[in-house]
């Protein structure tokens, strides 16, 4: 049987259902008003307030000791900085306008109001990759690293896992289809970012552009919380609509976070491989095959390579380098100690 078809929620429905209880994220009969005091799922409210106390501007952060490093970087370090900034911008942007879309279909207001707020984020997320370029390189030069998915096969490859499945929601709009986009995002959110969070919190070991790992770690807090909210929003979706998640999905499911962690770990070995001080591609292998299962794990399922599910101690020292301020970097492991506005966060590291 073919997958239901789904159709864009009403925007003005004075006959929608004003119980929460009936609310469901897809298909619902909604008013779309944003009721803060009435919500299905009480995590949301609990999302919305942490993600808004996470306010930040990339502007605030000082980039230029960094000015001055990246004249000095090797060439391998200084190669790897351009093509991650290049992947993650694209990343962020891909976002920005992903999300919107998802809005569209969603039937419970609070989780529109987060992912409105992640839109948000994420747009905030490029703003800061190219205020990092802009303080750091040539407007030549800048232009020449946030096009290079134009002119590199492996970055419009790895682009192209991602909005392929965006692509493929577009175009068929059917149930399945939308939970493998937010099983895209999840992989985007938890897996694909962190070759490049680990290569910028390495620099900074090394005594190297602070400033940029200070925007990295505000990123990651934020990824962080998006992460979260995926998870929640597959987990309660799979509680709603168990008829949904069919085994066979479920194996397409685990077969895309897999290839999403193959696919880091081929762009880590091209990216920055064995040519930079404090980080090789033996590591990253370690850290990532870590992450699919941890993320894995998080879904409620075993993790799919047991001998592969603990944190390697080679890396363990990225958590506290991704610790913008007492921030737990694994919202599935702990709930935040120190959300608080970015202007009153410090590095302390």
């Amino acid at each position: 049987m073919s997958p239901a078809h789904l159709d864009k929620k009403q925007l003005f429905n004075p006959q929608g259902s004003t119980d929460t209880r009936k609310g469901s994220i897809l298909s619902g009969n909604c008013t779309n008003l944003n009721d803060f005091n009435h919500m299905k799922y009480p995590w949301a409210s609990q999302w919305y307030r942490q993600a808004m106390n996470n306010f930040w501007i990339p502007e605030e952060i000082n980039l230029t000791q960094d000015l001055k490093d990246y004249q000095h970087l090797t060439a391998a370090q200084k190669r790897a900085y351009d093509k991650t900034l290049s992947f993650l911008i694209f990343l962020d942007s891909l976002q920005t306008a992903n999300l919107p879309r998802l809005t569209q279909y969603v039937t419970l207001s609070e989780i529109c109001l987060c992912l409105n707020i992640q839109t948000f984020q994420e747009s905030v997320h490029s703003q800061s990759y190219s205020y990092m370029l802009d303080s750091i390189v040539s407007p030549a030069e800048r232009s020449a690293i946030l096009y290079q998915w134009k002119d590199d096969p492996r970055l419009l490859a790895r682009n192209t896992f991602i909005g392929s499945l965006y692509n493929e929601f577009d175009r068929r709009q059917d149930e399945v289809s939308f939970v493998k986009v937010l099983m895209a995002n999840y992989i985007l959110e938890g897996i694909y970012f962190y070759s490049g969070f680990a290569f910028f919190y390495n620099l900074s070991r090394q005594g190297l552009m602070p400033g940029s790992a200070q925007e990295i770690r505000y990123i990651n807090r934020d990824e962080n919380t998006h992460l979260w909210l995926f998870r929640n929003i597959l987990t309660d979706l799979k509680a709603e609509r168990p008829d949904l998640f069919t085994p066979e999905l479920e194996q397409e499911l685990l077969a895309m976070l897999r290839e999403g962690v193959e696919q880091e770990i081929a762009w880590s070995h091209y990216v920055i491989g064995d040519d930079i001080p404090g980080l090789n591609s033996a590591m990253l292998s370690d850290y990532l095959h870590y992450l699919g299962n941890l993320r894995w794990q998080s879904l409620g399922h075993p993790p799919y390579a047991p001998q592969q599910a603990t944190e390697p101690s080679s890396m363990a020292w990225v958590a506290q380098y991704a610790d913008a301020n007492l921030v737990k970097t694994d919202f599935f492991e702990a709930k935040s100690t120190a959300y608080a506005k970015s202007t009153a966060l410090l590095d302390d590291l």
